[in-house]
């Protein structure tokens, strides 16, 4: 079976050469055959799932090594590849979320003249995934990290001709570059403490680490997560990538990519335990960017940039839970995994709500759409329950372990910790009942388009509402289907190990609490979108409110601070350039032009010059002579 590992990134990799150098010959067909290798590296996680399971679980890790990539000295890197518990979650996600974006992204680019190019660039970015998550080593997970990120630059700035995509684009690369240092740095501090960088010889030899060396592994491995998976103080990209085409959003940027940092956190385990000062960070940030995601998407117009700002915030979730150490792995995991389908479900439903508005984003240009869109609907909604923590959906589950876990954390911390995220839950469920409310409820508010052609709303083709329904049942039955029999927890704590948290309240009560916050998330969010009609253009609102439109002026602070602030640097460092540094340089040369200039006077080729020299130097030697003995 480990033969097969290989073939996992393979199968979409030859999809993303072909279509990408295949030509136009391909334009009629190349939909399907991106598509088509999609589910077959699907098929074959499957098959690996099944063998994985009939092992017994200290059994199940498997590794297959190609060859070995870079052979100097002491530096070896191998292209070799681990499939245990953990990389086998991200697989069957990736693949099976991945597969079904592809034959939505059939119907939904079904006009665009390169939907060939396009899909060569979701082929590449579903193996850089891969790659990703199935490297047995940092530097080879690098590799991969590097891929997703120029994958996401492709795809978010595939529409390159719209100015705010090309920019969105250089947008994201360039501030995952900065968590993409972070990384870097981490595995050079790894190579010299542990003379490698393999998952197993450094998670294995943390003993022998100082905590100060591990807990600066640990911080450069967050400030990458923060990167990837947009969190403070790394988060700025995230809303302007909904530039690129709807399905781009559902895939990178709500199932699989901005995951990649919880991933690298979990994976590092054993080096965030051992440096508890980088794991509150961990929380921290995580806490941080919880309550600033949802605070974002209460104030979005844009359906999209909404459910963005709710990426961020249910990243946040995940992040404060693998800060939590043991208690809380396992279920950082699982809610990625139950977010992989409801959130990507959301997208592809904004997807499908844009494609019947002539690809209208207000939501103030909406209302009224669940008559004419029954199935987007349907499965929104059931994303929408799902999201908020419905009793009995997916997004209940994993969200009420998160929270009893950050209670579980104890003191003072474990307090302010689940107060956060009960918080977090509130504001979740007030801005997705506006969103589902602006949306599908209310009075129409359609308004023509720049050509003047009022839109008439419609269901999509089958190609995009098929996948639709499928997530949505992921939404509603992944989070029961994990939680019975703790099924979850015993099929990662081999990797990621696992420890019962011990609240200081009963979960009885915790989960009391979290329906109850949902529900006056709900209830405030009815009130004010419910009961009163929708104005098409947005009121002024409060501070905060403009704040939230202008990201909690996040854009603002990095313009003043880095650019402004690096303008004015760069500023300083030339005035010294050239006022000390050049006029040192510069005096020195001119004081020795003008001592050779004069100097070049004594040498002129008169020999009455050079006679009358001499008279006048021996002449002072005489007198010199002559003071000295009368002295």
């Amino acid at each position: 079976m480990e033969n097969l590992i290989a073939l996992l990134i393979a199968a979409p990799l030859l999809g993303a050469a072909v279509l990408l150098c295949g030509g136009r010959r391909l334009d009629k067909t190349g939909h399907w055959l991106g598509t088509v290798l999609a589910a077959v590296s699907f098929v074959i996680g499957v098959v690996l799932f099944a063998d994985m399971l009939g092992r017994s679980a200290d059994d199940r890790a498997l590794h297959q090594t190609l060859y070995t990539w870079i052979p100097v000295d002491s530096f070896q890197a191998e292209m070799a590849f681990q499939l245990d518990q953990l990389s086998m979650t991200f697989v069957l996600l990736i693949t099976g979320v991945g597969t079904l974006i592809h034959v939505y992204s059939i119907g939904y680019m079904e006009h665009d003249e390169r939907r060939r190019r396009f899909f060569g660039y979701l082929n590449l970015f579903v193996a850089a995934m891969l790659l990703l998550v199935l490297a047995d080593n940092y530097l080879l997970l690098y590799f991969g990290w590097e891929g997703v990120g120029l994958a996401s630059y492709l795809l978010i700035g595939f529409w390159q001709h719209k100015p705010s995509a090309a920019t969105a684009a250089k947008k994201a690369f360039l501030v995952n570059r900065v968590g993409d240092i972070g990384l870097s740095i981490a595995i050079m501090i790894m190579f010299t403490t542990f003379g490698t960088f393999a998952f197993g010889p450094v998670l294995g030899s943390v003993d022998g680490a100082s905590e100060g060396t591990l807990t600066a592994i640990a911080l450069m491995l967050l400030l990458a997560a923060c990167g990837k998976s947009a969190q403070v103080p790394l988060q700025s990209w995230l809303g302007d990538a909904m530039e690129g085409p709807t399905p781009v959003s559902a895939l990178i940027h709500a199932a699989t990519m901005v995951t990649a940092g919880v991933y690298l956190i979990v994976r590092s385990a054993d080096i965030f335990n051992a440096a508890p000062d980088a794991q509150l960070v961990v929380t921290v940030v995580g806490a941080v960017t919880l309550l600033f995601g949802a605070i974002v998407g209460c104030a979005k117009d844009d359906i999209k940039k909404a459910l963005a700002g709710s990426t961020m915030s249910q990243i946040g979730y995940m992040i404060l839970a693998a800060g939590l150490g043991p208690i809380g792995y396992v279920f950082a995991i699982m809610h990625l995994v139950t977010h992989g389908f409801f959130k990507a479900g959301l997208f592809l439903g904004a997807g499908s709500v844009m494609h019947g508005m002539n690809d209208e984003v207000d939501m103030r240009r909406y209302g009224g759409l669940r008559k004419y869109m029954p199935v987007t609907f349907v499965t929104f909604g059931l994303g929408y329950l799902a999201i908020i923590g419905f009793p009995g959906l997916s997004g209940f589950f994993s969200k009420d372990k998160i929270i009893e876990a950050a209670f579980a954390k104890g003191g003072t911390e474990g307090w302010i910790l689940g107060a956060v995220t009960l918080l977090g839950a509130a504001i979740t469920a007030y801005y997705m009942t506006r969103v589902m409310l602006m949306t599908f409820f209310g009075e129409k508010r359609w308004q023509a388009d720049e050509k003047g052609d009022l839109p008439h709303p419609h269901e999509s083709p089958k190609s995009m509402t098929v996948p639709m329904v499928l997530l949505a049942v992921g939404s509603v039955c992944a989070g029961a289907f994990f939680s019975i029999g703790d099924r979850f927890v015993t099929w990662l704590e081999p990797v990621t190990s696992f420890e019962h948290g011990h609240p200081p309240i009963s979960a009885g009560a915790i989960t009391s609490a979290t329906v109850a916050v949902m529900v006056i998330g709900v209830a405030v969010a009815y009130v004010q979108y419910g009961r009163r009609p929708v104005p098409v253009v947005a009121p002024r609102g409060s501070l905060l409110t403009r704040a939230a439109r202008r990201d909690l002026l996040q854009d603002d602070f990095n313009h003043v601070v880095f650019v402004r602030g690096g303008t004015h640097l760069t500023r300083s460092l030339v005035y010294v350039d050239h006022s000390l540094v050049d006029g040192v340089v510069n005096g020195t040369a001119a004081s020795v032009g003008g001592l050779s200039g004069r100097l070049r006077k004594l040498q002129n080729g008169y020999a009455r010059t050079y006679a009358v020299s001499m008279f006048g130097g021996t002449a002072v030697l005489i007198a010199a002579t002559l003071l000295m003995r009368a002295v």
